[in-house]
């Protein structure tokens, strides 16, 4: 590839008002407001004592600007500028500037995100059901939960503070503020956002938890999930009050335990004969013997965890255990184990692959830190909770733009989604006042944007039923 033409030095001009950058936001935000994303802002929003008396008018219209410059891929105030430039004028209304969302999000309380935390769960379900978001989950649906540290610097974020995280497999201290999060996940589709919650960096993984865990399952409910239920999480959640949480919920659970004294005692008391190599992707079958070659194996045993407690619940504990790489050339091997507790009732080897997939909420957080969570933009902590949840919202209008675009774009990740439905460039024409979009020639995903256009602008909500 080489540059075709002699171009002089005052050859580049910004001076088009008719182009349009972000095309695809069109049929995204088309999507917002017939999933009602706006309406809900304006029932739910209300902030009675604003610190400055214009910071609080209008909430709505500034949410549904952040939420279209995070789907444009905006990871930080100043970035919603480009809502403002070219032609955008002329295809959205109510698109306000950076400094003005800034003041609204520095307006916003701990009362105030748990009334934009309703609406993101509110929109979640009108998702669910416009753009069929989860198939399968009326046969069995995934909730898995975990907590990220998103690094901050400086010494004005409130709530900044020192907790532990994993950086090329090894533990260190960081700087940041921890946000937990709660997906919802099927057999057939990517996971959603059930529960998103900012909190302090030095909180423990497990805070606040199980209350997001019953949530999620009340979402899931409500969202036809009429069948199995799976609780999936870490050591960090495999706590008495997360399975409590999970069982009276009706749910199921699957959760790493932490090897104390009593889980040591009981992975030590499986038999030899007991373990059973484990089929992984990538695993080959010996010709010889038909056995898979794995140096991972599965057993089971009967636990009772919480023994000490009112809490205490018998149910399986599945081992998985695989050869140390430490030591290779040991004349016996040297096993590392990794214990987890469910209640399954699938097979063990079917349900030590069932727990592995709850690492799928990673794709969710790589989501987030490779855009709306790239950076924590206030110093106010309220301020950085309104953004977090705003970016679940996000999260979950890209996917369900995705999923109606189809063309396997419904798994596909939020960056992959805005370079191929939503940063397409446009030219905006009125012949006879009739608004015409000019696109790329030989758009490589034509197919796919035609067909998120036809399912949002095209589309035709169907006629109230009648009694």
């Amino acid at each position: 590839m080489r540059l075709f033409h002699r171009f002089a030095e005052d050859s580049a001009r910004f001076d088009d008002d008719g182009l349009v950058s972000c095309a695809g936001l069109v049929p995204v935000m088309a999507l917002a407001e017939q999933t009602g994303l706006t309406s809900m802002f304006d029932e739910r929003i209300v902030i009675d004592s604003p610190r400055i008396a214009s910071g609080s008018a209008n909430p709505a219209p500034k949410l549904a600007t952040l939420i279209a410059g995070m789907c444009a891929g905006a990871d930080s105030i100043d970035d919603i500028e480009v809502l403002r430039s070219g032609g955008m004028g002329s295809l959205f209304g109510g698109v306000y500037a950076p400094s003005t969302v800034g003041t609204l999000l520095r307006e916003f309380t701990f009362g105030h995100t748990k009334q934009l935390e309703s609406v993101m769960r509110a929109h979640l379900l009108a998702l669910i059901e416009r753009a069929g978001l989860l198939p399968g989950i009326e046969v069995r649906a995934f909730i898995d939960i975990d907590s990220l540290l998103r690094p901050v610097y400086g010494h004005q974020k409130q709530g900044a503070s020192y907790g532990h995280t994993k950086v090329a497999g090894k533990q260190i201290l960081r700087k940041g503020l921890s946000p937990l999060a709660a997906t919802i996940g099927t057999d057939l589709a990517a996971p959603v956002i059930a529960g998103m919650r900012l909190r302090a960096g030095r909180s423990g993984s497990g805070k606040g938890a199980a209350s997001m865990v019953t949530a999620a399952i009340g979402t899931a409910r409500s969202a036809g999930g009429t069948g199995e239920i799976l609780v999936r999480g870490d050591s960090a959640y495999g706590t008495r009050k997360i399975v409590r949480a999970a069982t009276r919920a009706g749910a199921r659970f699957s959760l790493v335990l932490t090897k104390n004294t009593a889980v040591k005692a009981a992975i030590a008391s499986i038999p030899e004969n007991a373990w059973t190599p484990v089929r992984y992707p990538g695993a080959v079958r010996d010709p010889d013997t038909g056995e898979w070659i794995s140096d991972a194996e599965v057993a089971e045993i009967s636990y009772t965890a919480f023994a000490s407690t009112d809490d205490r619940v018998t149910a399986r504990l599945i081992v998985r255990r695989v050869k140390d790489a430490r030591y290779p050339d040991a004349l016996f091997p040297v096993w590392r184990y990794h214990p987890f507790f469910t209640d399954s009732t699938e097979t063990t080897t079917d349900a030590d692959i069932t727990h592995r997939r709850h690492a799928v909420i990673e794709t969710v957080f790589a989501d987030l830190i490779d855009g709306p969570l790239a950076h924590m933009p206030s110093g106010r902590f309220a301020a950085n909770s309104a953004w977090t949840l705003c970016a679940a919202i996000a999260h979950n209008l890209l996917r369900a733009a995705g999923t109606l675009a189809g063309n396997r774009l419904g798994r596909a990740r939020g960056s992959t989604l805005r370079r191929k439905i939503v940063n397409i460039p446009a030219r905006l024409a009125r012949p006879q006042r009739r608004p015409i979009l000019h696109l790329p020639r030989h758009w490589p995903w034509t197919g796919a944007w035609l067909r998120l256009w036809h399912n949002t602008i095209g589309y035709k909500p169907p006629p109230p039923t009648t009694t």
